[in-house]
């Protein structure tokens, strides 16, 4: 009797206001969030990405250990990039455009 490996297929995403990408991958099951992005090879698209400090999540959920936690037949992961500004100050700085305009 052949053993039949495991495998789960997932998207790994990742965009920019420019461009996004989106590649599926086949991996072994116990595949983790941070594997499926090495996996990809979505670095030599994007090589600004660090996969080492790069925050992940699935489905818009964030996954605060992308080294531990394995990924699922059909998740897309995805990788963000850094924020800019801090998200209280881009409404504040909104919210002062807002009312200039209104005088």
């Amino acid at each position: 009797m052949t053993s039949i490996e495991k495998v789960v297929q997932v998207e790994v995403a990742y965009a920019t206001p420019e461009r996004q990408l989106i590649k599926t991958v086949t991996l072994p099951k116990g595949a983790t969030v941070r594997q499926a992005a090495e996996y990809s090879g979505i670095v030599e698209d994007f090589p600004e990405i660090d996969l080492a400090t790069a925050k992940f999540g699935i489905f818009s959920k964030a996954v605060p250990k992308p080294d531990q936690q394995e990924v699922s037949e059909g998740d897309r992961v995805e990788i963000y990039r850094p924020l800019l500004i801090d998200p209280k100050q881009a409404r504040a700085n909104r919210a002062k455009k807002a009312a200039k305009k209104a005088d």
